[in-house]
C-alpha cells in the first residue's frame, strides 16, 4: 500500500460520501480477443521486447466489465525457455512504475509480466484493497496467460515457473498469491503488510491520517468498494475501529492464509516506516518460516516515511532469490537469513548519514538477547486534553515519503532524525516520562523494547502512546529513532490495570554515556485520541526491556586481495631485478570477488614528471558498481585527467592500482576491450558520412564487424537520419553525440566520458545527459568528467570529489548534496503570497521563498532538541495548514562543492 505524494489539494480531506460501486463478480479471464497488442522494443534499452495488452477479467454485478492493463517483457533468444515474474505497484500507482525493474528482470532471463491494479492508471473497476474475489483472482488469471506463452517455462500444463514481486500493496499482493494460488513457486514482498487491521488499528488505535492519505490517495470514496467507504465513514466518525471494520480487512490481508503460504519468500522492510512496521514483517517470517519455507529478512534503511530505499541493492537481492528459486541455480548466493542497513555514523564532509550493513546467520526476531535497563521515575499524572489537541508530535506521514521506491534516499524526518536532529514534540502536562542512567557502553537495540506499566484513569476510555528517546549527555540532545511511536488502548483503566507495553522495533545504536527515555503521552498527531479530556496516572512495573540481537553483527571488510599477492608479487620482483637487471613484472590475477564490478581504485597514487614528493594523485580509493552514472568532480589541478588517464592504461600509476571486472589495468590490458572512452573530442573524416566514420574507425580496431554493435550504439546515441550526411554538415553537438557514439561501440561495460558537454548549448546538453542515463540503463556505468555542476546533479547518480589529488568525498549525489542549514518544503499545492510571508515569519526562519515544487526555508540554526527550528517548522507548518508533501535538506551541487573543496575552484 505504498501511498505515493498526494496530488494538489489530497491533504484537505475532502472527502466524498459513498456513491454506488459494484459488487465483484466472479469470472474467468479472456485469454483472446480481450485487446489490442501493442509492441514496444526502441524504448526498452537492448534487446528488451514489450507487448501491452488490456486483459479482461469479467464482469461486475452492474454489468461492466473490468479490464486490467499489462505489460509483458522478454529479451534474448525467444524460443529459451524461462522463468516468469509479475510484478505489483505500489497503491496510488500504476505498472509503470516498475518498469525498470521489469526490464531488468528481462534482461536476466525471465518472462515479466506487469499489470495496473483495479481502480489505478488504465485498469477500470473500483479499488477493493486486494480483495481475494478481485484483485488476487486477477493474479491468478495473469498466471494463467502465463502458462498459454510458449516461451515461459512451465512445470506442469497450466503451471508455469513464476515469481511474484512489489512493493507496499504490490509486496501484500504477492503474499496473497502465493496463499491463494499454489502455482506460484517464490515471492520477495517489500515494505508492505501481513494484517492491514493491525497497521491501520494498531492495538485498537485508529491510524488515521494515513488512512486519510490512503483513501486521498486512492481519490476518493467514489473508487473504492462500497464495503470500505462505509467501514472508513463509521471508524473516522467514531475515532476508533470496530468488529466489523477489523474482520473486513482482516480477511483481505495474507494474514488470512498465512497458513498457505509455502514458498520461499524474501522479506523486505522498511525501518523508517510509520505504516508498516517491522513488526508486519515479523509476523509474516514466523508464519511462512512456520510453514518450512524458505526465508530470509532484510531491513531496509527507508521506508513509507522516507530515508534511502536502497532501491538497487534491493532489486538485486530479489534477483539472486528469483535465480534460486525459480532458475533452481543452486550456486547464486542468496545472501544472509537476515540482514539490516546501519547508520555507519555521520560523514564530517557534509553531515550525511553512512549506511553500513550487519547481518545474522538466522532472523533473531524483534526479542532476541533481551537486556533490562532500570528506569527512574516517580508515579506521574497527566491530561488528554479536550478534543486531543494541541497534538504530540512524532511522525508527519507522507513527509520524504517512498513512493515508488525511489532509489536515491528520501528526505523528510527520518533522514533528519538519522542525522541527530530531534523533530519530535511532547507538550508539557500530556505526558509521563521515565529515564535511565548513562549507559556504561555502546548499546545496540534491534527489535521491540517492551516495559510493564500501571495506568489509571478518570476516562473508560484510555489511549497512550509509547516511544523510546536516545537522549545525548546533558540532555541538549534527544532523537526518537525512526520517529516511530506506538499506541495502546488500555481497557479497564478506571479501577487501575497493569498493561504491558510494546513499543516501536527498530535498530539504533545508544551511544556510551547517552540515555533511554520512556515517554508515555496522552495524544499523537498521527492517530486518532479520545476527545474527552480525562486524567492519566501512570507508574512502572519493570524496567525497559531492550532486545540486542547478539548473533547480528557487521561483517568485517575482506582485506584486499593484494595484501595477500603483494609481498609474493614484491619477493618475485626482487629476483627479477637481481637476475635479470630490468623491472619485468606479470599482471596480477584477476580478483573474482570484483568480477561483477566495474571499477575498483584502491590507494592509487601517481607523482609529478621529476618530482619525489609532489603527487598528481595521491592515495586515491573509490568504487563504481553497475548502472551508476559517476560524475568525477574537482577543481582545475585535482588530478581527475590523471586518474583517467591511468584508468585508461595510457600512463602508469606509481602506487596502488586499478581493476576493472576483476582484472588489474595495465598498457594494452586486454580489459580494456570492455572500457570506452570519450577524452578531448574525437577526428573524423568531413567528407564521409556518420555511419561511414564509424565502420571506419571500427574495421581499424581489428575487431570482427558483428561485434561492434553499431545500430545499438546509434540508437542510444539518438543521431537518427543525420547519419547520413557528411560530418561536416554537423553542429557541435551532433559531432559531439557522434563522438560518444564511437565511445559506445562494441557496448562498452564501462564508458568514460571528458567533459562531454563542451561547447554545447543548453538543449544540446540536454540532449548529452539523456544519451548518457540511457546507456547507464542497460545496465552499463558511465564515469563522466565535468565542470558543469548543474548539469552533474542532473544526469549522475554518484559522485567522486577530488581535491590537490587527494579524494575528499564519494556517495550518492542526493547524501553529498543533502545537507545544510536549508530545507526544502515540497508542497501538493499552491500557497498564496500572504502564507509564504506568514511561514518566512515563523520563529527561527531566516526567509522562506518560492522554488520549483515548493519552499526553500533557511533556518536560523539547525539546534536540535523540542525547541529546535527544524522541529517548530515542522508544527507550525500544520498549524498554519500548509499543503506539505515532502521536507528535507536542501543545497544545490555547486554548494556542496565548494563546501568540500573550501571554496578553492
Amino acid at each position: 500500500m505504498d501511498l505515493r505524494r498526494p496530488k494538489a489539494g489530497a491533504w484537505k480531506a475532502a472527502l466524498r460520501g459513498p456513491r454506488r460501486l459494484f459488487a465483484a463478480a466472479a469470472a474467468v479471464v479472456v485469454l483472446a480477443g480481450a485487446g489490442t497488442w501493442t509492441a514496444l522494443a526502441s524504448d526498452e534499452g537492448p534487446g528488451v521486447r514489450r507487448s501491452d495488452r488490456m486483459l479482461t477479467m469479467g464482469r461486475a454485478a452492474d454489468g461492466q466489465e473490468v479490464r486490467i492493463d499489462t505489460s509483458y517483457f522478454t529479451a534474448g533468444d525467444p524460443g529459451t525457455k524461462r522463468p516468469a515474474v509479475l510484478i505489483g505497484h505500489g497503491f496510488g500507482g500504476s505498472k509503470n512504475d516498475v518498469r525498470d525493474q521489469a526490464e531488468k528482470l528481462a534482461r536476466k532471463g525471465y518472462a515479466v509480466m506487469t499489470w495496473s491494479a483495479r481502480g489505478f492508471g488504465r485498469s477500470t473497476g473500483r479499488i477493493g484493497l486486494n480483495d481475494p474475489k478481485g484483485e488476487v483472482a486477477d493474479v491468478s488469471r495473469l498466471v494463467d496467460w502465463l502458462a498459454t506463452r510458449p516461451e515461459v517455462r512451465l512445470d506442469k500444463a497450466g503451471d508455469p515457473r513464476v515469481g511474484v514481486t512489489g512493493a507496499s500493496y504490490g509486496g501484500a499482493a504477492a503474499l496473497l498469491a502465493a496463499g491463494y494460488d499454489q502455482r506460484v513457486d517464490a515471492i520477495a514482498p517489500v515494505i508492505t503488510y501481513w494484517n492491514l487491521a493491525d497497521a491501520l488499528f494498531p492495538q485498537g488505535v485508529f491510524k488515521k491520517l494515513w488512512a486519510g492519505m490512503f483513501l486521498s490517495a486512492g481519490g476518493g470514496c467514489d473508487r473504492f468498494e462500497k464495503r470500505l467507504c462505509e467501514m472508513y465513514d463509521r471508524v473516522a466518525v467514531a475515532g476508533k475501529p470496530d468488529a466489523k471494520a477489523r474482520e473486513l480487512l482482516s480477511e483481505r490481508s495474507p494474514s488470512a492464509v498465512g497458513d498457505r503460504i509455502k514458498v520461499p519468500a524474501l522479506i523486505v522492510q522498511g525501518q523508517t516506516d510509520s505504516l508498516f512496521t517491522l513488526n508486519q514483517s515479523d509476523a509474516m517470517a514466523r508464519a511462512i518460516r512456520g510453514n518450512h519455507a524458505p526465508v530470509s529478512v532484510d531491513w531496509i534503511a527507508g521506508g513509507h516515511d522516507g530515508g534511502d530505499m536502497e532501491t538497487d541493492r534491493v532489486a538485486g537481492r530479489v534477483g539472486t532469490w528469483f535465480d534460486r528459486y525459480l532458475k533452481d541455480d543452486k550456486g547464486v548466493d542468496t545472501g544472509p537469513a537476515f540482514r539490516v542497513t546501519r547508520t555507519g555514523g555521520i560523514d564530517s564532509t557534509d553531515g550525511a548519514a553512512t549506511l553500513r550493513g550487519a547481518s545474522g546467520d538466522r532472523y533473531p526476531g524483534l526479542a532476541g538477547g533481551v537486556r533490562e535497563v532500570p528506569l527512574a521515575g516517580r508515579p506521574q499524572t497527566f491530561d488528554n486534553p479536550a478534543g486531543a489537541s494541541p497534538p504530540a508530535v512524532s511522525s508527519l506521514p507522507g513527509i520524504g515519503s517512498a513512493a515508488g521506491g525511489g532509489g536515491r534516499g528520501g528526505g523528510g524526518l527520518a533522514q533528519l532524525s538519522s542525522l541527530g536532529i530531534g523533530v519530535s514534540l511532547d507538550f508539557p502536562g500530556q505526558y509521563a516520562a521515565f529515564e535511565s542512567k548513562p549507559v556504561s557502553s555502546d548499546l545496540r537495540v534491534t527489535g521491540t523494547p517492551t516495559v510493564r506499566a500501571h495506568v489509571k484513569s478518570d476516562s473508560e476510555d484510555t489511549v497512550l502512546f509509547g516511544k523510546v528517546y536516545d537522549v545525548g549527555p546533558g540532555g541538549d540532545q534527544r532523537v526518537l529513532p525512526a520517529q516511530l511511536v506506538a499506541p495502546v488502548r488500555v481497557e479497564g483503566a478506571v479501577d487501575g490495570v497493569d498493561v504491558d507495553l510494546t513499543l516501536p522495533a527498530v535498530d539504533h545504536e545508544l551511544k556510551k554515556g547517552h540515555r533511554l527515555r520512556l515517554v508515555l503521552a496522552s495524544t499523537d498527531l498521527g492517530y486518532a485520541s479520545p476527545a474527552r479530556p480525562a486524567a492519566y496516572t501512570v507508574s512502572l512495573k519493570s524496567g525497559l526491556k531492550v532486545p540486542t540481537a547478539p548473533g547480528v553483527e557487521t561483517a568485517a571488510a575482506p582485506l584486499p586481495a593484494w595484501v595477500w599477492w603483494l609481498p609474493i608479487t614484491g619477493a618475485a620482483l626482487a629476483v627479477a631485478l637481481l637476475v635479470l637487471g630490468r623491472r619485468r613484472t606479470t599482471a596480477p590475477a584477476p580478483d573474482p570477488a570484483l568480477a561483477e564490478v566495474p571499477l575498483q581504485i584502491t590507494d592509487l597514487s601517481k607523482r609529478y614528471a621529476k618530482s619525489t614528493d609532489r603527487y598528481a594523485v595521491k592515495d586515491l580509493s573509490f568504487r563504481v558498481e553497475k548502472g551508476q552514472v559517476l560524475g568525477l568532480l574537482g577543481p582545475n589541478g585535482a588530478g581527475k585527467t590523471t586518474t583517467l588517464r591511468m584508468l585508461m592504461g595510457l600512463i602508469r600509476p606509481d602506487e596502488g592500482e586499478i581493476r576493472v571486472f576483476g582484472r588489474a589495468i595495465r598498457p594494452g590490458a586486454p580489459v580494456l576491450s570492455r572500457v570506452g572512452a570519450f577524452v578531448e573530442g574525437a577526428g573524423f573524416l568531413p567528407h564521409l558520412s556518420g555511419r561511414e566514420n564509424l565502420e571506419l574507425y571500427w574495421a581499424a580496431t581489428g575487431r570482427p564487424a558483428a561485434d561492434a554493435h553499431l545500430d545499438e550504439a546509434l540508437e542510444i546515441a539518438g543521431l537518427g537520419d543525420a547519419l547520413a550526411r557528411a560530418v561536416r554538415t554537423y553542429s557541435q553537438g551532433m559531432r559531439q553525440r557522434l563522438a560518444i557514439a564511437q565511445a559506445m561501440l562494441g557496448l562498452p561495460d564501462l564508458l568514460i566520458l571528458d567533459e562531454p558537454t563542451n561547447g554545447l548549448d543548453p538543449p544540446q546538453i540536454r540532449e548529452m545527459r539523456e544519451v548518457m542515463i540511457r546507456y547507464a540503463d542497460g545496465g552499463r556505468t558511465v564515469i563522466v568528467s565535468s565542470h558543469l555542476l548543474a548539469e552533474v546533479e542532473q544526469s549522475c547518480t554518484h559522485l567522486v570529489v577530488m581535491d590537490r589529488g587527494r579524494l575528499v568525498q564519494a556517495g550518492p549525489v542526493d547524501e553529498i548534496v543533502g545537507s545544510g542549514d536549508t530545507l526544502l518544503v515540497g508542497l501538493a499545492a499552491d500557497i498564496a503570497d500572504p502564507l509564504v510571508e506568514k511561514v518566512a515569519s515563523l520563529p527561527g526562519v531566516a526567509s522562506a521563498t518560492r522554488a520549483e515544487g515548493g519552499l526553500l526555508v533557511r533556518l536560523e540554526g539547525p539546534g536540535t532538541g523540542d525547541g529546535s527550528p527544524a522541529s517548530r517548522l515542522l508544527v507550525e507548518l500544520v498549524r498554519l495548514e500548509v499543503p506539505v508533501e515532502s521536507v528535507g535538506p536542501h543545497r544545490r551541487l555547486e554548494d556542496a562543492f565548494l563546501t568540500l573543496i573550501g571554496g578553492t575552484a
